[in-house]
């Protein structure tokens, strides 16, 4: 009997967590269910089967937990499937191998009071990427990666912070408008810059570390949802193309981040070629991915990888891309609706309200 209760317990558990996050509400006690996605959908397998093997004599009650428990499977699986190898890409391989109009770009949040930068740079160093983006750098970590970078980067934006929301980006290519601005707080940075590619195309970066919604950070959703449209919205109908990358401190699948794809109009790189978990780097069971490249048509993906453990709590990760504006038809490109435009500017509004 008590094991019969302590299974209804766990199955209505696993429904009501699979049903808290599609409710559009910012508090950061919903909020922070978008976030362990595949494991609810593991919790939730585990349990319905359980349910089919041990109870044998099923009651009415039986019957509407196992409903629910597979609606949510079907539910979980919906949302994960674009990010499995299985799904068809989003952004295609690409078709042209021009160097000069490729870029290849390694994000990593390093985490401030991590100490072993020479990690950090010995994957630099392996990928050799052309743009290097750094967020949670403050003064300390700018001074020891700029001995070794600014040798190969001959290009720069530097803005460390001892708040965590420190960043710098390196670059062999040359940036033009060069800006750092304050979206949404004045103590949380974005860079924005044009880059110049080796055959003259221009590459609009924009570079983002919105905060979390926990209870430490921020209570709410409210400001990082702001920045996140703000930067969709100036995306949109870009006159280049488009590369936004940086930790979003949200994972792919959420509301805030699909709305943000939807404005944008950008693609997402990991879709149909795997999840690419960069958070959390010391806990194997409690991972999913926090820091995202998001592009416009005009790229395809030569390469994408998850980078080593730099003793951070997050991954690096890596992306070599290819600009091939001519094949940019050849990805779905569905313009935001107006309720989605609506939604989005009654989130920075509400940022506003929130200041």
């Amino acid at each position: 009997m008590i094991y019969r209760k302590v299974l209804g317990v766990l199955a209505i558990l696993a429904i009501l967590l699979t049903l808290l996050p599609i409710l559009a509400i910012d508090y950061w006690w919903i909020r922070v269910f978008d976030f362990p996605h595949f494991q609810l959908t593991i919790f939730t397998l585990a349990i319905a089967v359980i349910y089919a093997i041990r109870l044998s004599k099923a009651t009415r009650a039986d019957v509407v937990i196992t409903i629910g428990l597979i609606a949510c499977l079907a539910y979980q699986a919906y949302k994960i499937y674009p990010y499995t190898p299985i799904a068809p890409h989003e952004i295609l391989a690409n078709d042209l191998v021009d160097s000069s109009r490729t870029l290849s770009m390694f994000t990593s949040n390093v985490l401030q009071e991590n100490t072993s930068s020479h990690l950090l740079l010995a994957e630099v160093r392996t990928y050799d990427p052309d743009i290097v983006l750094l967020t949670e750098t403050d003064e300390r970590w700018r001074s020891e990666v700029a001995l070794r970078l600014d040798l190969v980067y001959a290009h720069k934006v530097e803005h460390p912070l001892d708040n965590t929301y420190g960043m710098l980006l390196y670059s062999k290519f040359p940036l033009l408008d060069q800006q750092v601005k304050f979206l949404v707080d004045d103590s949380i940075p974005s860079i924005h810059t044009l880059i110049v590619l080796p055959s003259s195309d221009t590459v609009q970066l924009y570079a983002i570390h919105p905060t979390p919604p926990t209870p430490q950070h921020n209570p709410s959703s409210t400001d990082r949802d702001a920045e996140l449209m703000k930067i969709a919205l100036q995306s949109l109908d870009h006159q280049f193309p488009v590369i936004v990358a940086g930790d979003f401190n949200d994972v792919a699948w959420s509301r805030s981040t699909k709305l943000f794809q939807s404005i944008s109009g950008l693609l997402d790189i990991r879709k149909g070629r795997g999840f690419y978990n960069t958070y959390n780097a010391n806990n194997i069971i409690l991972r999913w991915p926090l820091d995202h490249i998001f592009v416009s048509r005009h790229f395809r993906v030569m390469t994408a990888e998850r980078g080593c453990d730099i003793n951070s709590d997050h991954f690096p990760l890596y992306v070599h891309l290819s600009l091939e504006s001519d094949g940019a038809w050849q990805h779905r490109h569905i313009s935001p609706t107006d309720e989605q435009l609506r939604t989005a500017h009654e989130q920075i509004r509400s940022e506003r309200k929130h200041d």
